[in-house]
């Protein structure tokens, strides 16, 4: 029988400096994702944009974020390669929060 893992899903997301992202879990746990190796990898490489980065939004679903149809990452890969958050470590937002609705359709991590 195969088990099928859980995560929370993303409540919310705020992009930070240097393409961190602020994740807000449906757990109420908040995790900072580094977007950084992402640019390395080709259909990622366009987040070195910082207009498109700072577009994220979260999936309505709440199944990760979202910044095109082609460019999104899942909860699951937020949630495993997210660290805690930790006010006193991190900067702030440099636009407040930011959240809304996309649709997620190459998910990585799913």
């Amino acid at each position: 029988m195969r088990t099928v893992i859980s995560y929370p899903r993303v409540q919310g997301v705020t992009p930070l400096a240097e393409k961190r992202l602020l994740v807000v879990f449906s757990s109420g746990e908040r995790k900072v994702y580094d977007c950084n190796p992402l640019l390395d990898e080709e259909v990622f490489r366009p987040l070195a944009d910082e207009s498109l980065f700072q577009s994220v939004r979260s999936d309505p679903h709440g199944y990760g974020v979202v910044w095109s149809d082609a460019i999104d990452l899942s909860e699951s890969e937020l949630w495993i390669h997210g660290t805690p958050f930790v006010a006193e470590k991190e900067l702030e937002p440099p636009n407040g929060p930011v959240s809304g609705h996309g649709t997620a359709s190459s998910a990585r991590g799913r």
